[in-house]
């Protein structure tokens, strides 16, 4: 059988790093292969050469046989090929329509096309509003648009960079059939994704990259997750060590009767929302994104304030009116789930992004920046957190996601907080960094601080969070006990379905199972 793709001896070098190293493999039509590795390991530089994104220095593409030679996103679409990033490619300041317009042929009755994806994304679980702006959509909702814009062109091969970070397990279930079906069909998929059980689950085989390099093939459903996870990383993985909880006596985050309308029309009102997080304690908030949780985030971060000042509370302090720099010095550290425009500044270097928020920690003395200290105090995160990059003088979009996400994390939990608001701490990290982040974590609240994760990766929060809050259509659930709810449970909170959604009018104050 003529392979679908086929790639022969792929080399890709940047300044100080060998992305793609002699790399040869290829695809089946109708099969689902998955593309394994540790982040800065090739991946999406790879998937971007695929594509036509980025040129590879030397090798060959074949596509059905037939050798790709002026290759560009443009003949990928002509061939049938369609790609996922994991940083979305959209307009942020036009409809999502208008962004799928601008890759669908003869879409030019925009109220059909708006008809097609209300269709398709209801079909496949992923509803969106055609006719929003994508500056209003969360992160999930963007990834949604992606999907539904491929899935629009029919594609003979399918390219999904972490397609499920942000999905429910129902969600997932239904995106699974979705390609399923498509493999039925004849569309190969080439699936990235840092979830083992996923991979084995969904894909048929298994190329695995490790600096750069192909080190080796398997078949996932004959193959356990650690033996995945060692090849990745080439070495044992470390152990999750989660102590019990000894929470504060007082609560370190205090939320009452919090109620806010959006400022967007396509925004969630959030509604009479009221919880507490402890010192020594994980709080895991879950939900399908676009139900309050970017209104609530920027509510407790300080990047919008609230009439009521005694709706939020930190460290015993009226803290609702305060602006993000106020709550910093009440000892609050913040990590968005945008890496590249919230979390760092995409030219500056990365000692640079460092003082940002560590301006107040040695790095800037008289108002004036002391660049030794930054560079060391940025140097030491990179080291801490493994951050592969060509030291503190790197910018930050120069760095993969995975690499961005481990130095912002690095940054925060750096400055030793009282209160770590963390959103989509593991996005897109691999397995070994994100052990390694979530240990930190725990680390961090059994040594005192109280941290918040606001996660829609349900493995995460119940692996590493003491109670747990779902966030639904603006209204937050009463607290539930990591080890006393189950994902089932929590995966229908999140989408509405369970009878029992109380809204936590009460204190939320910590409690233990007998």
């Amino acid at each position: 059988m003529i392979p679908r793709l086929e790639l022969r001896n792929i080399c890709k070098r940047y300044p100080g790093v060998v992305a793609n190293d002699d790399i040869s493999m290829s695809i089946q039509p109708g099969e689902i292969h998955a593309v394994l590795g540790e982040n800065g390991a090739g991946k999406s530089t790879l998937m971007k050469i695929i594509y036509g994104a980025a040129q590879a220095d030397s090798g060959e593409i074949y596509c059905d046989g037939n050798l790709i030679e002026a290759h560009n996103p443009a003949v990928s679409r002509a061939l049938g090929i369609e790609m996922v990033y994991q940083h979305f490619a959209l307009f942020e300041s036009v409809s999502v329509v208008e962004n799928i317009a601008l890759c669908v042929r003869n879409a030019s009755d925009l109220e059909s096309l708006a008809a097609r994806i209300g269709e398709l994304s209801e079909r496949y679980g992923m509803p969106i509003d055609p006719h929003r702006r994508v500056h209003d959509l969360s992160v999930g909702e963007r990834q949604r648009v992606e999907i539904i814009r491929c899935l629009l062109q029919a594609p003979k091969l399918l390219i999904l960079d972490e397609p499920t970070s942000v999905l429910t397990p129902q969600a997932v279930v239904k995106l699974f059939e979705t390609l399923r079906q498509l493999a039925a069909e004849g569309c190969s998929i080439l699936y990235i994704s840092h979830k083992l059980d996923e991979v084995q689950e969904l894909c048929d085989f298994a190329t695995v990259l490790r600096n750069g390099k192909v080190t080796g093939t398997a078949r996932p459903k004959e193959t356990t997750s650690l033996e995945l996870a060692r090849m990745m990383v080439g070495s044992k993985l470390p152990e999750m060590h989660v102590s019990p909880p000894l929470p504060s006596e007082k609560p370190v985050l205090e939320v009452r009767g919090l109620s806010v309308t959006a400022r967007s029309p396509f925004g969630t009102d959030l509604k009479d929302v009221s919880f507490n997080v402890h010192g020594g304690e994980i709080v895991g908030l879950a939900g399908v994104s676009g139900n309050g949780q970017a209104e609530l985030v920027a509510l407790l971060s300080g990047e919008r304030t609230h009439d009521r000042n005694d709706a939020i509370r930190i460290c015993g302090t009226a803290a609702a009116r305060l602006g993000p720099d106020e709550r910093r010095k009440l000892g609050v550290a913040f990590v968005p789930e945008e890496r590249l425009g919230r979390g760092a500044v995409p030219p500056h270097t990365l000692w640079e992004n460092a003082v940002l928020t560590a301006h107040r920690f040695g790095t800037v003395r008289n108002g004036l920046v002391d660049r030794q200290k930054a560079g060391a105090f940025a140097k030491s995160i990179i080291d801490k957190f493994k951050v592969k990059a060509n030291g503190p003088q790197s910018t930050a979009q120069s760095l993969s996601g995975g690499n961005l996400q481990k130095f912002i994390v690095g940054r925060e939990i750096a400055l030793q907080p009282k209160l770590l608001l963390v959103a989509q701490p593991t996005w897109g990290v691999d397995v070994g960094a994100s052990a390694f982040i979530r240990q930190t974590l725990v680390d961090m609240s059994r040594a005192g601080a109280a941290v918040l994760v606001v996660s829609e990766e349900l493995d995460e929060l119940f692996e590493i969070c003491d109670r747990l809050l779902v966030i639904c259509q603006g209204r937050v659930s009463a607290p539930l006990v990591r080890t006393a709810t189950d994902r089932e449970e929590v995966g229908l909170l999140m989408t509405g379905l369970n009878g029992n959604n109380a809204i936590a009018s009460g204190s939320g104050e910590f409690a233990l199972e007998d």
